[in-house]
C-alpha cells in the first residue's frame, strides 16, 4: 500500500476518491489550487444516476446524508421551442434522479474529511519523479511534498495529464453563459411559470436557454451558443446591460418569456467555453501516477454524466487501492482498463448528444432523445 497518496484537485471525483480511502484508514493529502470552496461559483444541479453518482455515495457512505440535501421537484424537465410550445415534460415523480445543487454536494463530501488532509491554496507547479519510485510535487505557494503515489484529479486544464498523454482538450464550438434570475422567486412571472418546478430547455440550432429553478424560487441557468472562441470573449461582461442585450440580440424573434430569461438576469456569472478530450483518450500505464475526472475524460455535459462518472470513477479507483495493497501497479493497471472502456462509450454518446442539442433537429431531436430515455 502507497504510503504517501497525493490527490490533485478536490472536485468531486478527487473528494470521493479521499473519502473512501479515509473510511479504510488508508492516509492521503488533497491539494487544491483554490483558496476555499468559496473562490468561485460551484455551478449549478446534478442529477444523481442510480448505476454511478447514487453508487459512489453508498461507497463513501454518504448515500443517507445525501438524499437529505435532494432538492424535491427540481428534477422535472420541459422541452419547449423558441416560440415557447411545450414539446415534452416530465413531471420530478418520473424520475430516479435525485438532484442537488453541485455545491452543496461538494461541501458534503468536503465536511466528510478531515479538514487537515485538504490543502488549500496549493497550485500544482511542477512534478519531478525521484529515482525509480515516488515523486517532488512542487507549488506555486513554495511548499512542496514527497509522494508515492499521485492522482491527477485536476480537471480540465489538467498539469498531471501531460505526464501521461500528449491529449489536449479541444473546443466543441459551444459556449455557456451562465447567470441568474432571482426575479424568478416572483411566482405571477410569466417567465418563470414558463420554467416550471424543474428545468427548462428552449433549443434550435446553434443556441438555446437552459434555466432551472432553485429551492427559493430564484432562477439560475445557461445561455448557450454555437460561436468561435474569439466571439465569445470578445462579448464585453464589464457593463452587464450591454451584455445581456447582445446575448438576446442572438434570439431575435423568440417568444418575448425566453428572452426574458436573458434581459432581466441578475449578470452573467462566468463564460464557460465547452471542451473535450478526444473519445476514447487513454495513456500508456506510467509507475505511480495516474488521472480521475475531467482531468482523464473531460466531455460535454450532454449526457449528464460528467460529475457522477467522476465519483464513480474515483471510489472504483479506491476500491482498487484497497483490493491491491501490496501491489499499486497491479491495482492501477486494473482501474485504468476497466476506465478506458466505460469512458470510451460515455464519451462517444456525449458527443452524439451535443450534436443532437444544438445541431440541425433541434429541438425535435432532444425531444426524441428524453421520449427514447423514458421508455429504456
Amino acid at each position: 500500500m502507497p504510503n504517501r497518496i497525493a490527490i490533485i484537485g478536490a472536485g468531486l471525483g478527487g473528494l470521493t476518491l479521499a473519502r473512501v480511502l479515509h473510511r479504510h484508514g488508508t492516509d492521503f493529502n488533497v491539494y487544491e489550487a483554490e483558496v476555499s470552496i468559496d473562490a468561485r461559483s460551484q455551478g449549478g444541479l446534478l442529477d444523481m444516476h442510480e448505476d454511478s453518482g447514487q453508487q459512489a455515495l453508498k461507497t463513501a457512505g454518504l448515500f443517507t446524508e445525501f438524499m437529505s440535501h435532494v432538492r424535491p421537484g427540481e428534477d422535472a424537465k420541459r422541452i419547449v421551442d423558441k416560440d415557447a410550445n411545450i414539446l415534452f415534460e416530465r413531471r420530478s415523480a418520473e424520475s430516479n434522479r435525485p438532484e442537488i445543487a453541485r455545491g452543496e454536494l461538494r461541501r458534503l463530501l468536503l465536511n466528510s474529511l478531515p479538514q487537515e488532509k485538504i490543502l488549500w491554496g496549493h497550485k500544482l507547479v511542477s512534478i519531478e519523479r525521484t529515482g525509480c519510485k515516488g515523486f517532488r510535487i512542487a507549488f506555486a505557494n513554495g511548499g512542496s511534498a514527497a509522494r508515492d503515489l499521485v492522482v491527477g484529479a485536476d480537471g480540465a486544464w489538467s498539469r498531471v495529464r501531460p505526464l501521461l498523454s500528449d491529449a489536449k482538450p479541444v473546443y466543441t464550438g459551444t459556449s455557456f453563459l451562465e447567470v441568474s434570475h432571482s426575479f424568478g422567486a416572483e411566482r405571477q412571472s410569466e417567465a418563470a411559470a414558463l420554467v416550471g418546478p424543474g428545468t427548462l430547455m428552449a433549443v434550435a440550432p446553434g443556441r438555446g436557454i437552459l434555466v432551472h429553478r432553485n429551492g427559493d424560487g430564484s432562477l439560475s441557468g445557461y445561455i448557450a451558443l454555437n460561436k468561435p472562441e474569439e466571439w465569445i470573449s470578445s462579448m464585453a461582461f464589464d457593463d452587464q446591460t450591454s451584455g445581456l442585450a447582445r446575448l438576446a440580440a442572438q434570439f431575435q424573434g423568440w417568444d418575448d418569456r425566453l428572452i426574458s430569461l436573458i434581459t432581466r438576469s441578475d449578470k452573467i456569472h462566468a463564460l464557460r467555453p465547452i471542451y473535450m478530450l478526444p473519445v476514447g483518450h487513454r495513456w500508456t500505464r506510467q509507475a505511480g501516477l495516474t488521472l480521475l475526472g475531467d482531468a482523464a475524460h473531460l466531455m460535454s455535459p450532454f449526457a449528464g454524466k460528467g460529475a457522477n462518472s467522476a465519483m464513480y470513477n474515483g471510489a472504483r479507483l479506491a476500491e482498487a487501492i484497497l483490493d491491491k495493497p501490496g501491489d499499486i501497479e497491479g491495482a492501477l493497471a486494473n482501474y485504468e482498463d476497466e476506465l478506458f472502456e466505460r469512458m470510451r462509450v460515455i464519451a462517444q454518446e456525449s458527443a452524439e448528444n451535443l450534436s443532437l442539442f444544438f445541431g440541425s433537429g433541434a429541438p425535435q431531436s432532444i425531444v426524441n432523445l428524453f421520449n427514447d430515455a423514458s421508455a429504456r
